[in-house]
């Protein structure tokens, strides 16, 4: 079984974190909302990065 990264768009608070820190896997709307642009867009200790620095928890690994 391998996993993906994801994200729970109705709990991000648009702080840029991640987008700022991974912008090849995260990305914006227009209002500053985050979202999974490329899961894989690198490796999985920067995007493991990016979930522990999220300030509101909302990045995760989904099993697929």
């Amino acid at each position: 079984m391998s996993k993906k990264v994801a994200l729970r768009t109705e709990e991000c608070i648009a702080c840029g974190l991640c987008y700022g820190s991974v912008p090849t896997v995260f990305s914006s709307d227009e209002g500053g909302q985050a979202y999974v642009s490329d899961p894989n867009g690198a490796d999985e200790a920067t995007i493991q990065s990016a979930i522990d620095d999220c300030p509101v928890s909302c990045i995760y690994w989904e099993e697929t």
